[in-house]
């Protein structure tokens, strides 16, 4: 089946959403590309150059160390896209890098909202033949996810910019999903707007 006949077919978006970024359907233009909801802080200085960085990890990164490689991997494009270029190793970077990431689970009620009909999940129905009535099918969980970037100066250890970006989805997302919400957290580096606003990206 070519992946235009794919995305026609498909139901819901999140779930579309789900197979490019695992798949890499290139064919399904309009889903290459995901808007983030992004809030950055801080004081970028005007006249610093964008330089080398290392990563730095809290005492918790550390206890799982596979862990948080992996999410450093998925976060290193996005700082070099911004400009940043990796410390050699033995060499003094000029900023340190903390990240983090995570993900919620939220399950519907079906006492969210009573009175719609759903295609997935506990619902309740309306009939010609017969008075309301509860009806009962498979209903997908939403899922939060969130990213988050903070820079440091090595030296004074000053905090020069935050960033965090968020998604909303019903899986817990896979690699190239939180490779491109780094992306989007960094995408207007150095500039800030700390009211929450949508990024677009493309998918990596």
């Amino acid at each position: 089946m070519r992946a235009m006949e794919v995305c026609r077919r498909l139901g819901r978006p999140a779930v579309m959403l789900g197979l490019v970024a695992t798949l890499g359907l290139g064919g399904c233009a309009a889903f290459n590309t995901m808007n983030v909801e992004v809030s950055s802080f801080g004081s970028w200085p005007a006249e610093r150059h964008v330089g080398t960085y290392a990563f730095d990890r809290l005492p918790s990164q550390q206890a799982k160390a596979e862990d948080q490689q992996n999410l450093e991997d998925m976060a290193r494009p996005a700082l070099e896209e911004a400009g940043f270029t990796a410390a050699a190793e033995g060499q003094k970077p000029d900023v340190l890098v903390q990240i983090g990431a995570r993900w919620d689970r939220a399950d519907r009620s079906p006492w969210d909202d009573p009175l719609w009909m759903h295609p997935w999940g506990p619902r309740w129905r309306m009939t010609p033949w017969a008075g309301p009535g509860w009806g009962w099918g498979y209903y997908q969980p939403e899922y939060t996810r969130e990213v988050a970037v903070l820079i440091r100066d090595r030296e004074s250890g000053a905090a020069l910019y935050e960033s965090r970006a968020s998604t909303n989805g019903s899986t817990t997302g896979g690699r190239s999903l939180f490779e491109a919400m780094f992306l989007a957290a960094m995408k207007e580096f150095p500039a800030v707007d700390g009211k929450p606003h949508a990024v677009n990206v493309t998918l990596p």
